[in-house]
């Protein structure tokens, strides 16, 4: 570490690696609520997020484990899965009020139709007004699961289904069927978070 007079040390964060205090300072300069959108190694989290003075406040979020509930029994880090959970956190956020909202991806790469815009899709078809370009979403049949079932078919014919999705197959679970399923747990998701 420099040893001058004039060197300043970096906040903890900022030298961890975890946050962009630039990037944070534009986001919160737009004065609305954040979607906070992280993955992790096998899961997918939405908050809304709202800045106060003594720190930020978690309005409303969603996890993707808790699709389990809904009859989800596909991985959680998966396209459809993201897009549920960010369906399920726009929900919560209406009933808290919240109308619009701005993207917060973090320190993650942009990649245009990941799981993190997958999200973010999810929030737009719960109503929740969020600034973007269309182009970054993903496509309906890959947020439906199509290509996975498209996979899974594949190989099927080669005969090697059972080593690539042995985790769905021990829970029970068809790859081959998840457009079916993804759509009964976002009708399951609208008529509960409606009540």
């Amino acid at each position: 570490m420099a040893r001058s007079g004039r060197y300043k040390v970096k906040f903890r964060r900022r030298r961890e690696g975890k946050t962009d205090y630039m990037k944070r300072l534009a986001l919160l300069k737009s004065r609305k609520p954040r979607v906070v959108v992280r993955r992790t190694n096998r899961y997918i989290i939405v908050q809304f997020v709202e800045f106060k003075g003594e720190g930020d406040e978690v309005i409303a979020y969603a996890f993707s484990k808790e699709l389990e509930k809904y009859g989800w029994p596909y991985g959680g880090k998966n396209l459809p899965a993201a897009y549920l959970t960010g369906y399920l956190a726009a929900m919560r956020a209406k009933k808290a009020g919240v109308m619009e909202a701005i993207l917060d991806i973090g320190r993650f790469p942009s990649t245009r139709g990941s799981r993190l815009y997958a999200a973010l899709k999810g929030v737009l078809d719960a109503g929740i007004d969020v600034p973007h370009s269309p182009e970054i979403l993903p496509d309906e049949d890959r947020i439906r699961g199509e290509h996975i079932v498209s996979f899974a078919e594949k190989l099927e014919e080669e005969g090697s289904l059972e080593r690539q999705f042995s985790d769905y197959l021990r829970k029970g679970a068809d790859p081959k069927i998840i457009p079916e399923t993804f759509e009964s747990v976002l009708e399951k998701i609208s008529a509960i978070s409606n009540d």
